[in-house]
């Protein structure tokens, strides 16, 4: 989500059809093996990966108390080092929710041309089965990883990488038990891709940061962030939480499985692979050491919010930006990352002098209508739908509008489509001072349907035709309408 004219925003980790509105949002002593000792032998050993249980509790309701026992293990030894993980990575029942959670974010096949489709026609239980039984033997390795390029909105292209379904299951599995144990860890600093934090909660904190009087901001972004990852010290950053050296060799692995573009391999020397399941979360742990080196020295010059690689820093004084930038760029350094210094920039928010763009939204400080007509002037930072925000849901309503589908004969089929992107794209940004870019997309989304209702009429158009496509008309066959969505973040 890089900007042009001087201004960004942020993009963070690319994952492979994420779910959910937001995004489209984580040594140990040796009686742990011990404690919940009942649940680790569920569809373990001996037993084939299921389904369900119809007699019993569900996979996911056994994977949910797995976590829970892991989490509560972990907040209450945050030294400790988990030596046990690998035989729950391939429990059955960790296998069948991590196929569930795969399937659910759809996406494409890998190099083994096997999409989800050809799973399911060879049998989802048979195949897990296998797959359990070759992480069981230690026969499992990573396939090669297709490479694929994604346009970005400045016209370049960005690398995304799509494991085979197979290696996406197995991901996702260790994303299960790992997750709840570094959560334990992250602080409050780190919004993006974590269980129950969000997009907006980012947002909001930078908004009463600004009420507080942090008005300085370092609009920060680092060089080609998952490229420049150090695969040595990310394996010791998850090293310090697990001691169970075959998961370890399953994240190098992860880490290190060639590439394949256009017919050739190239093997990795560094960086993580933006597309796995497992990635956001391997980006979280590695950059939670900015948010600890935050946490002891620079709490006190400002705020941070990061969201994965995307990340802000507020102060009160210019004085204390210089001090904060210095403190992060060498914090950075140590992790073998720098800042873009094409795209890192300083802002000053007091009186609405400047503004940022921030995980799709363009900050401004404005000031408030009812006070000023009482002579008071103050000003509280707005926030709304960023410039290529708004460009990048008319080109998605453009798409769906085009002249490819003048064939349609009932315009509510064309609606149908419309609802998903106006519902998500809506549901993401009406947490803030939105209401004119909602209108502007409504009238844009009408014209559009009417330029598609008469090129379907042609030269038969009639006054009456004009006079029926009623901004009510629309809503009355079905179309989302943005306007009067608009809730204060509590309510939404």
């Amino acid at each position: 989500m890089k900007s042009s004219g001087g201004q960004r925003e942020s993009e963070g980790v690319v994952v492979l059809a994420i779910a959910g509105q937001h995004n489209p949002a984580g040594g140990k002593d040796p009686h742990f093996g011990h404690a919940g000792r009942g649940g680790t032998r569920e569809g373990m050993a001996g037993e084939a990966p299921r389904p369900n249980h119809p007699t019993g509790a569900s996979p996911g309701d056994k994977v949910r108390r797995l976590q829970g026992r892991l989490s509560a293990s972990a907040k209450r030894s945050l030294g400790r080092r988990f030596h046990a993980l690998y035989d729950r990575i391939h429990r059955g029942d960790v296998l069948w929710e991590a196929w569930r959670r795969v399937q659910a974010n759809r996406g494409a096949a890998g190099v083994d041309g096997q999409t989800l489709a050809a799973v399911e026609a060879y049998g989802v239980e048979r195949m897990l089965a296998e797959l359990q039984q070759r992480l069981r033997a230690g026969r499992y390795r990573p396939s090669l990883v297709r490479r694929r390029y994604i346009p970005k909105p400045d016209g370049r292209s960005r690398p995304l990488g799509i494991p085979t379904v197979k290696d996406r299951v197995v991901q996702a599995a260790a994303k299960l038990v790992l997750e709840p144990i570094f959560e334990a860890d992250f602080l409050p600093v780190s919004y993006g891709f974590r269980p129950g934090r969000s997009a907006t909660g980012a947002l909001e904190v930078i908004r009463t940061s600004f009420i507080r009087g942090y008005t300085q901001v370092l609009d920060a972004d680092i060089a080609d962030c998952f490229g420049q990852v150090d695969h040595d010290l990310l394996l010791q950053a998850v090293a310090r939480r697990v001691s169970d050296r075959r998961v370890l060799k399953l994240v190098r692995g992860w880490l290190r499985a060639g590439v394949m573009e256009e017919g050739s391999v190239r093997e990795p020397v560094g960086g993580t692979p933006q597309g796995g399941v497992i990635s956001p979360l391997l980006a979280n742990i590695y950059l939670d050491a900015l948010d600890r080196t935050w946490e002891r020295s620079g709490k006190r010059l400002g705020v941070l919010v990061r969201y994965a690689d995307d990340f802000v820093v507020m102060t009160r004084s210019p004085r204390d930006l210089e001090r904060a930038e210095s403190l992060v760029g060498t914090t950075l350094a140590g992790l073998g990352l720098q800042f873009n210094p094409e795209k890192t920039r300083k802002v000053d928010l007091r009186q609405g002098r400047q503004g940022f763009d921030f995980l799709g939204c363009h900050f401004h400080a404005r000031i408030s209508g009812r006070l000023l007509e009482r002579g008071i002037r103050r000003y509280y930072l707005h926030r709304w739908p960023s410039t290529r925000a708004m460009n990048r849901v008319r080109q998605r309503v453009r798409e769906l509008t085009g002249r490819s589908r003048g064939g349609v004969k009932d315009i509510r089929v064309v609606i149908r489509d419309l609802n998903p992107v106006l519902r998500g794209w809506g549901n993401y940004f009406r947490t803030g001072n939105a209401a004119t870019e909602f209108r502007s997309i409504d009238r844009y989304v009408e014209s559009r349907l009417v330029r598609l209702l008469l090129r379907r009429v042609g030269r038969n158009v009639r006054p009456r035709h004009l006079a029926m496509w009623t901004d009510d008309w629309f809503p009355n066959q079905g179309l989302h309408r943005l306007r009067g969505t608009i809730r204060y973040p509590g309510a939404a």
